[in-house]
This record gives C-alpha cells, structure tokens and sequence, in this order.
C-alpha cells in the first residue's frame, strides 16, 4: 500500500479541520485524549503548512477530527498516512457473508429474505428460497406470492431434494440453478439461482460460491425458526395440536451424520404425529438410537414417548449400557401406571467394526438391508447382535410402519420396508427413509390410522 504523501495528508487533513467546527483547543484537546504528544503550537504550525509531524501524530490528528466528522454524520473524512481498506467488502462471497449476517442480526425470522436478496446481489445473482413443508411433499416459496409450491416428486427443485445435489434447468427463460439447501446434513429445501450478469450456471466457481450460500442460509433459517414463527407457518400446510406440537419439539433433526454413518428419519402423519418418537446420537466411536411408539394417538401417548424419550437421554449421556437404557425407561414409564405402554428399541453400531446391537421391547428388531441384496426379516428378535458389511444399512420401524394394512388386510411388513429400500438403495439415507413412509401410505391407501415412522442408519467405514 502506497503512504500518502505528507504535504497532501496536511493540506486535506486541514481542509476537514475547517468544515468540523472545532476550535485549535478542542482540536488539541480530542488529539491529547488520543495519545498525542505535540503542543499546540506545533499543532498549530503543522496545520498551517510551516512545520511537519510524526506520521502517528498527523494520524491521531487526522483521527480526532474524523471522529468530529462522524459526530456531524457525513461530511469528507480527513485521510491516513496509509490508506485504510474499507471495513466492509464491496461484491463477492465475503460481502454476501457480510449481508447475510448484518441482515439477520436481532431480526425477526421475517426479515430473511431480504437479507438473502441482499446476499445474492452482492454474487450477481437472484436468488429465492424454496422450504420443504413438514410432510415433505411440496417445497414452498419463502415469499408466499412467488408461487403456490413445487411438487417434491415431480419437479427439478424436488429431485434436486430427493437427491441432495444441485441441477441445472434449462426449459424456459433464463437457465436456473437449482442447489439444496442443508442445515449442516439436515434438507430443508432448495434454492432457486439466477445469475443476473450471463454467467452459465454450470460454471464450476459460480456452483461452489451457491453451495456455500446455500449452506449458510440452511443455518440462518433453523437458526431464526427458533425464536419466531415466521418461517414456520410458511411450511406449514395444515393444523398442528398440541400433543404433535410437543412431540415435534422433542425430537432431533431428521438428519444426522459423521463421516462413517448418516441417519435419516422419516415420520407421518406430520400434522398429527403424536405418538412414536426417536433420538440418536454419534460420535467418532459409535452410533446410538432408539425408537418408541404407543401404536396409539393422543395426548396421553405423546406424553408417554417424550418421558421415554427424556428418559433414554438421560442414561445414555451417563454412558449406561444398553440393558440400563432399558431399565432406565421402564422405571420412568413404571412412576406412571396411568401411560399407554411404550414399545421400545434402543441399539447401538461400533462404527469401526459394524457391530450392530440392539435390545427391543414391544418392538420388532431392526431389519437389515445388506448391500445388493436383502436378507429376510428378523423379526420378534428381542435382543441381537449382527456385524454389518460397508454399505449395509438397518432401518428401525414403529408398529405402524410395519402392522399398517392395505384394504385387503395385508401388513406392509418387514418385506414391505425391504422392498423400498431396495427400490431406492442409491438415494440418500434419509431419502430412503422418506420413501418408506410414503410406500406406507401408499399401501394403506387412505389417510394413515397410526403413526408411520422409520429411522435408517446407512454405515460406510472411513479407509
């Protein structure tokens, strides 16, 4: 960086000193508070051309009076010695993070799309957010007049979901950029990508500034959902009561993963979800889960699987086994005679030897899906143990799941929950999870009598 030269720095510095409507006294005043070391008559020749000082001194000079400026809110600043770099970014990715952070700060959840119109100016871009709704059929717009909704099943926004990638569409207009837009591994939509300077939407820069954008505005969205409604009621399709409400709450995110295991969790009907519940939780050594279900709806059941909830919480983060786990839950569940009873599955995978186990109450074990090929059910098994092949992958099911009938009475099964991870074994854990409870509906053929819900856990060691 090139130093202003003295003279010029002392010819602009007392042009500013004139307009700040300071005295010599208040001047020297503000530039002693500084640390200024000068007497006021050398200030006083130095502002009058006749005698130099120390750069820091024409510095802290220059300093006192930009403050005098600030206070007068707009008038030319005095320069540096060395010219500043402004403290805010003009145009790329910082200054989208920059604008995506100063608009979201202490704003109502509201406020986030025009913090992201803002963000994705400063990329050339036009950018607008699609949500998936809590059902996850359609994704909708975070501003409500754009339009009505994308269908999840048969768009290129919703494969870009079902996928967890990005896609470009070039049927009409302007191609569009399609990216998914996570929570960390969590989908919660998509964001639709226009670039608004001709660049192609498959160059490569352009596709990995929109990953990280998209990135970010996954967090800034879970993030002000938690404390304000706004984003919210825009996904929301239908009522929720309250024993769905509390349970919803009480559940982790439907996604999780680390670098040798991802969970996905799918659970319906998402407006009257009330009372199955699940939990995980990984580290670098292991994964563990469970599931609990009433095969009943109501307040009274959903109270039941969040104390069953609550109470597997707490043993497992005291590092009980599986067999205290258990014993754990039936004490709590025992302190209320009055409670549905909870069917139960807590398991638990070493991610470096694939060891599965699993203790079930009430339960069916988990099936067990072998890479290229299913095995048969493993059904009333109450506890277990099976060492998992890379690529395996084991999906653990509420009764409803597995008990729920088509109009000629025949359960979907465990062979049913075979039959749609098989179907779908390339797509995402929690894609296939997703897939499992719409085979469910599907198979039921009317609105769903129980509870549906599934968490798949895929393991896929590191070399």
């Amino acid at each position: 960086m090139i130093p202003l030269p003295e003279q010029e720095q002392q010819e602009l510095l007392t042009a500013c000193f004139r307009r700040c409507e300071l005295t010599l006294e208040q001047l020297w005043a503000r530039y002693f508070a500084l640390g200024g070391g000068q007497n006021m008559l050398e200030v006083d020749a130095y502002l009058h051309g006749l005698a130099p000082l120390p750069r820091i001194d024409r510095d802290m000079l220059a300093h006192a009076v930009n403050e005098r400026l600030d206070e007068l809110s707009g008038p030319k600043r005095a320069p540096y010695s060395h010219p500043t770099q402004p403290a805010k970014p003009l145009r790329g990715p910082l200054r989208a993070l920059v604008d995506l952070l100063e608009g979201t700060h202490r704003a109502p959840p509201e406020r986030l799309p025009a913090a992201v119109t803002a963000a994705a100016d400063a990329l050339n871009l036009r950018v607008e957010v699609h949500l998936a709704d809590y059902d996850q059929n359609v994704l909708v717009p975070l501003l409500p007049a754009t339009s009505p909704g994308l269908d999840i099943e048969t768009t290129t926004a919703g494969e870009v979901f079902r996928s967890a990638s990005s896609a470009v569409a070039r049927d009409a207009g302007a191609p569009v950029l399609w990216t998914v837009l996570l929570d960390g591994v969590e989908r919660l939509g998509v964001l639709e990508v226009t670039s608004t300077d001709g660049t192609d939407p498959d160059d490569p820069v352009l596709r990995q500034q929109c990953q990280w954008l998209a990135t970010l505005i996954g967090h800034l969205v879970t993030s002000v959902t938690q404390y304000g409604d706004g984003l919210d009621v825009q996904r929301r399709r239908h009522h929720r009561g309250s024993p769905s409400e509390l349970l919803w709450h009480a559940l982790p995110p439907l996604t999780g993963a680390t670098d040798a295991v991802v969970v996905g969790a799918s659970m319906r009907p998402a407006y009257e979800l009330s009372g199955t519940a699940f939990d995980y939780s990984l580290s670098e050594h292991r994964a563990q889960l469970a599931l609990f279900d009433t095969g009943a709806r109501g307040g009274a059941p959903s109270l039941a699987v969040v104390t069953a909830l609550s109470a597997y919480r707490s043993a497992r983060r005291d590092g009980a086994s599986l067999a205290a786990q258990h014993t754990a839950i039936a004490g709590i569940l025992g302190e209320h005679p009055d409670t549905p009873a909870v069917n139960e599955l807590v398991a638990e995978l070493d991610l470096h030897t694939g060891d599965l186990r699993w203790l079930a109450a009430g339960s069916r074990a988990p099936v067990i899906v072998h890479r290229g090929g299913s095995p048969g059910p493993r059904a009333g098994q109450e506890t277990g143990q099976v060492r998992l092949r890379p690529g395996d992958l084991f999906a653990a099911c509420c009764r409803g799941t597995l008990e729920t009938r088509n109009p000629s009475g025949a359960p979907f099964g465990a062979e049913g929950v075979q039959r749609a991870v098989d179907r779908h074994a390339d797509s995402p854990a929690p894609e296939i999870a997703r897939k499992i409870t719409e085979a469910v509906a599907d198979h039921h053929g009317s609105a769903l009598p129980d509870d549906v819900g599934v968490v798949v856990v895929r393991w896929t060691p590191i070399a």
